[in-house]
């Protein structure tokens, strides 16, 4: 049997973002009756309390609320217990999974002890955190730090996007690496127009299918809306941009009315967050053209369900993005005017069915769960 330490995620079942999705389909897709699953879970108010979700052994650790650090001290005490767990149940071989980078400044010592019990260290890196604009300068410069504390430490690194492989491989090169991409669920809406949720979303703000252009993310600036919002207003096209995203109380939201007047163009429409899976897939599967504008990170889960469902897709062209899309959509970049060029070319045809089919297959050929669950479990059962 091999064991198979998980942590890093806010933990199971999934409520939150893309660590906890994967962990949940990990888990969910299992084929192999020789992998146990150990899976770390953030609680406000239990210690160390065991459950089952999905065959999985969940344990829970209730980290101190302090600020920012406190995704360090889960990782920390996540570890410190998984070691405990190894030693009191005579476990041979663990694998400690570590999802992110945050704890690599402090990792070195654990790196020991899980050699000591003859475990192996595997790290997922995400995307370049350390890049994000919402991170001061010190946690940026803290986040880089601990990029490569754990490229030093980790046995493998494991990316889910090729793109930041390559920038593993060339900024570390003594660090071992390994490519498992991100997957995705190709399951339809199984909605139709006439479905009483679907008439109250489209009444409410006014919309026809296929005769709108989406975008959907987490509201941040380096998901480039001020590009998308100042390009779009740029075009003549008589189309609605709907953007679903969490803008609700963002001080973001205000410097971005004052920057670009969106409020002023009633096209467009922020609809706040939709939760209901079942329609925001509809929403992606009737939207004339999905704008993606994430520049930071690696695999977004976003732009896999776009190509997943989304007949046309209007990507920002970096080196990430077009690792996973390749040729099934249509690049711009941040030059003034680029989007909006590519946004009037684009508007007057109709019909990209081709496109988005292309899209789809390219999905089923590399992002399936099942394809990508089978992937680490052959990595997990054959690694030395």
């Amino acid at each position: 049997m091999r064991h198979i330490f998980i942590i890093g995620s806010r933990g199971l079942p999934a409520k939150y973002g893309g660590f906890e999705t994967f962990v949940e389909e990990l888990v969910k897709h299992r084929k192999s009756k020789n992998i146990s699953y150990h899976i770390a879970c953030l609680s406000d108010t239990e210690q160390h309390k065991h459950f089952d979700y999905l065959g999985a052994d969940c344990f829970t650790i209730k980290a101190p609320k302090i600020g920012p650090a406190r995704v360090i001290a889960y990782d920390i005490m996540a570890v410190r217990y998984a070691l405990k767990l190894v030693k009191e149940q005579n476990i041979t071989k663990p694998i400690f999974y570590i999802l992110g980078n945050t704890i690599g400044a402090f990792i070195r010592p654990f790196a020991r002890k899980i050699q000591k019990v003859g475990g192996l260290l595997f790290v997922n890196p995400d995307g370049l955190e350390w890049r994000r604009s919402k991170w001061s300068r010190p946690i940026q410069f803290y986040l880089k730090y601990a990029e490569k504390c754990m490229t030093k430490s980790a046995n493998i690194m494991i990316s889910d996007n090729a793109g930041i492989e390559s920038y593993l491989k060339q900024s570390y090169p003594w660090s071992k690496t390994a490519f498992i991409a991100y997957g995705t669920d190709l399951s339809p809406s199984g909605l139709d127009e006439n479905a009483e949720k679907v008439q109250s979303f489209y009444q409410k703000w006014c919309l026809k299918e296929k005769d709108y252009y989406l975008i959907v993310g987490r509201f941040v600036p380096e998901n480039n809306y001020e590009t998308a919002l100042i390009e779009f207003m740029k075009s003549k096209t008589k189309r609605d941009l709907i953007i679903i995203c969490n803008y609700e109380g963002s001080d973001y939201f205000e410097k971005l009315r004052e920057k670009t007047g969106f409020d002023k163009d009633s096209r467009v429409k922020f609809v706040g967050t939709v939760y209901d899976r079942a329609l925001l897939t509809y929403i992606r599967e009737n939207t004339f053209a999905y704008i993606h504008g994430h520049e930071v990170g690696g695999t977004n889960p976003g732009l896999l369900e776009a190509l997943a469902h989304t007949d046309l897709n209007l990507v920002l062209g970096v080196d990430f993005n077009k690792r996973v899309a390749e040729e099934t959509a249509y690049y711009w970049n941040k030059t003034s005017g680029n989007l909006c060029q590519l946004l009037e070319k684009v508007d007057g045809q109709t019909d990209y069915s081709a496109l988005g089919q292309m899209a789809k297959e390219h999905m089923r050929s590399y992002y399936t769960w099942e394809k990508i669950v089978g992937e680490y479990e052959e990595l997990f059962l054959n690694e030395n």
